[in-house]
């Protein structure tokens, strides 16, 4: 049972499944639509853009206005309405429209939530929390995907929309239990290196992008020095391995469904690869912290690339030479790959990105680091639409590829400047 201060966290699980359903189902209704993996990539990007923009303005909402109830029920109830109108529109430019107002309001639940864990509990229970949140979270993406799995034996593609708007509706009553005032301002996760550190922990397994305050041309300072042939910090070359690993891996992520539909794989199939993923991670949930630990976040870090690059190679290779239950099972395996590569790097990386910021700058770069991804994110859906139209799939998987190798080669690059700097 759930102490009387922790009844806020019921509105997790409702809200993880509208969000991951959303996540899955949006770009296969395009190709429904007759939409081409050019329009996937674009209302991909155009959702993350949007969902930036979003963690900037609910962040200052939250730290204005110290409100959590409000902001809450008014993004559950607009991604309701977006659920529901998704289900009556038939034009591509509508769900490009709808997709990115919807990532807008999907991300207001993070800081809130950020918040609501720092006011239930003293600062070391929040690793605990946020655990519970992460497992709430990782089973509402389950409850998603099993219910798409089944669901293209009985229903066409549309109706899924309003499954999304009914766990939407719950999570809009549920979130009534919230209190309305908050006690503490967003600005102090930054005062707090064991918060900062159970964010990134805890939060891994979506895009986490923490702006804890809207970076200016100057706070890229580290970044741009490099371009001058100058290295006054070598934070530059981590937020640059985070811009080329993230970009990379979406140039996979985006062209993933529509090449799993172009082999003739179901809308449930495609679903059923997910709810795997998904139980993977939950099994790898507890192992992750232990194996960084024992062999600490450099290397855990750079042993992260190579089920990555692994994973990228099984389905560009092998999928379009099987047929059947076969190329199921190497999506599958192909998704696994991917994911626990991903939870490797998210953790060790946010570790190493935290541990070299200066003191007293964690909001700066934490913002120019969450920039960085998502500007990774972004770019990384366009450029897997267009290289998948212009050349093939096969152009797009080898660009994924070299540039996860490119951003591997940076971080070696930051190593290597980092130990410089220590020995003079």
């Amino acid at each position: 049972m759930l102490k009387a201060d922790r009844k806020w966290m019921f509105f997790i699980l409702p809200s993880s499944i509208t969000a991951e359903g959303l996540h899955i189902v949006i770009p296969l209704y395009v190709l429904f639509l007759g939409g081409s993996v050019v329009d996937v990539g674009i209302v991909i990007a155009l959702h993350y853009v949007f969902s930036s923009f979003g963690s900037v303005f609910w962040g200052k909402i939250i730290d204005k206005y110290q409100v959590k109830r409000a902001i809450l029920f008014v993004c559950f109830s607009a991604i309701t309405l977006c659920s529901l109108l998704l289900f009556f529109t038939t034009a591509l430019i509508s769900v490009f429209i709808i997709s990115s107002i919807a990532g807008f309001f999907i991300i207001g639940k993070n800081p809130v939530t950020q918040v609501l864990v720092m006011e239930s509990v003293s600062n070391n229970q929040w690793s605990r929390l946020f655990t519970q949140i992460s497992i709430l979270s990782s089973f509402g993406s389950f409850i998603a995907f099993l219910v798409g799995s089944i669901w293209d034996a009985f229903f066409d593609l549309s109706p899924y929309f309003l499954f999304c708007s009914l766990t939407s509706i719950i999570a809009t009553i549920l979130c009534i239990q919230v209190g309305s005032k908050s006690i503490i301002e967003r600005h102090t996760i930054v005062q707090s290196i064991h918060g900062i550190l159970h964010i990134f922990n805890h939060n891994r397994l979506n895009f986490q992008m923490i702006f804890t305050k809207i970076p200016h041309l100057h706070d890229f300072k580290p970044i741009i020095s490099i371009f001058q042939r100058k290295m006054s910090n070598e934070i530059g070359l981590l937020f640059l391995t985070n811009f080329f690993f993230y970009f990379g891996s979406n140039v996979y992520l985006t062209a993933f469904i529509p090449f799993l539909k172009k082999f003739n794989f179901t809308d449930s199939e495609v679903f059923l690869v997910y709810m795997v993923q998904t139980i993977l991670l939950l099994t790898i949930f507890f192992f992750i912290p232990r194996l960084i630990s024992k062999i600490g976040e450099v290397r855990a870090t750079q042993i992260s690339y190579l089920p990555r690059v692994l994973g990228i190679i099984t389905t560009a290779s092998v999928i379009p030479i099987m047929i059947g239950g076969n190329s199921l099972l190497v999506a599958i395996i192909s998704s696994c790959l991917m994911v626990t590569a991903f939870s490797i790097f998210s953790v060790s990386n946010s570790m190493t990105i935290f541990k070299s910021i200066p003191k007293g700058l964690e909001g700066t770069y934490l913002g120019v680091n969450s920039f960085m991804m998502g500007l990774g994110i972004s770019s990384g859906a366009l450029a897997a639409g267009f290289i998948s139209h212009t050349v093939n799939y096969l152009g797009t998987f080898v660009t994924a590829v070299c540039v996860i190798l490119f951003s591997f080669i940076t971080f070696r690059l930051y190593l290597k400047n980092r130990l410089s700097h220590r020995l003079v």
